[in-house]
This record gives C-alpha cells, structure tokens and sequence, in this order.
C-alpha cells in the first residue's frame, strides 16, 4: 500500500516544491528589488513586466509557464508508463499542486501570484494546445477593450472550464480533466478577489507599462 502511494505522494510534493520557486520575487532580487514593495506588489509575470521591464517580465512568464507545463507532461508520462486508471490523473495531481505552490509558496510565507502563466502551461499540458489558444484568445480580447490585466486573467480562467466542457463531450477529454478546470478556474477567481473589490469601487488600476522602466 505504502509502495503504491509513493509515487503520487512524490508527485504532488515535487509537483508544489517548482510550483513554489518563486521566479518574480528572484528576478527582482537580481535587480535589487523586492517586487513585493513595487507596482501591485504581486511576484508574477505581470508586475515583473510592469516593475522590472520587457526582459525580465517576459522571463519571468517563460519560467513560470514552463513550471507548470514540464511537472504535468513528467507526471503523465509516469501514468502511461504505470498504466494508471484513469490516464489523466497523474498529470492533474501534478496540475494542481504546481498551482497550490504558486499560489501559496512556502519560501514567502505562503503569499504567492496569481497563478496565470503557470496556469497556461498547466492548460497546455493538461488539455491540449486548442484549450490554451481559446483561452488565450479570451485574455487578449478582455485586455484589449478593458486594459485590465485583472479582468482578461478572470476571463482567460472562466474560459478554462468552458473549453475542457467542449472537449469532454466531443469525448476528448474525461471527467477527471473536466474537474481539474473548474478547480483552476475558481482558484484564479478566488486569488483575483482583492481586484475584483477594486474593480468594483472603480480604483483597479489599468496596465501602463513604462517600456524600460524599474518603477510601477
């Protein structure tokens, strides 16, 4: 018994433990920053672009996309290989705890980002490249006429459960991904409920990058 959990127990653990790297806080320390004092305060992508500049913001998206990505494809590989039932398991434990230590990493006190980049590489890996680019293709459409990161990231998440729906009865995708969606969607929702008051009494500020700034 002991034998057959380990393998999920070192998934779910190792799976948090890169979630939980905390690559914004890092790259503003490179800086001399600490990007929690700095525009939003958040360590994700968005205030690395929006505090730090092009080149870190964009690094910082690539890290932590690819920290979401790379534990669910290694996690899915493991339960073909085990023949695991039902086959998306491994790879959604690995999703969600790579979301758990992003969002709550244990480096910073348990007070991490939003979990949107690492997000999308949980989407890509998880539910397929059509599943990223609707909601991709949501995020761009909502920032692009409100400007708020805030609102596109809330309808890029309400798009993830919508999409994987499609999927599951096109019959390409199981009720165990299914969800796994709506856990992601009403985890993002839940960590963007401090811009949803501000949005609400109107002073959720819009994106304005200062393109080769260090100030918010």
């Amino acid at each position: 018994m002991l034998f057959t959990l380990c393998p999920w127990f070192l998934i779910a653990l190792g799976s948090y433990l890169l979630g939980s790297i905390p690559f914004g806080f890092l790259a503003g320390r490179i800086c001399g920053i600490d990007i929690r004092t700095q525009g939003s305060g958040n360590i994700g992508a968005t205030n690395a672009l929006r505090v730090l500049g092009k080149k870190w913001g964009y690094a910082v998206f690539s890290c932590d996309f690819l920290k979401g990505l790379v534990p669910v494809i290694m996690a899915a590989q493991w339960g073909t290989y085990a023949g695991v039932f039902p086959a998306s398991a491994p790879g959604a434990l690995a999703g969600l705890f790579v979301l758990l230590g992003h969002s709550f990493p244990v480096w910073l006190g348990f007070k991490g980002g939003k979990g949107i980049a690492s997000s999308a590489g949980v989407i890509v890996g998880l539910f397929g490249v059509g599943a990223f680019l609707f909601c991709l293709g949501s995020w761009l459409l909502f920032f692009s006429v409100t400007r708020y990161v805030s609102v596109a990231s809330i309808a890029a998440a309400i798009a993830v459960p919508l999409s994987v729906s499609v999927l599951y009865f096109m019959h390409r995708s199981d009720w165990l991904n299914l969800l796994v969606a709506f856990l992601m969607c009403l985890l993002a929702i839940w960590r963007h409920r401090s811009n949803i008051t501000r949005l609400r009494a109107g002073t959720e500020p819009r994106f304005e990058k200062k393109a080769g700034s260090k100030q918010p």
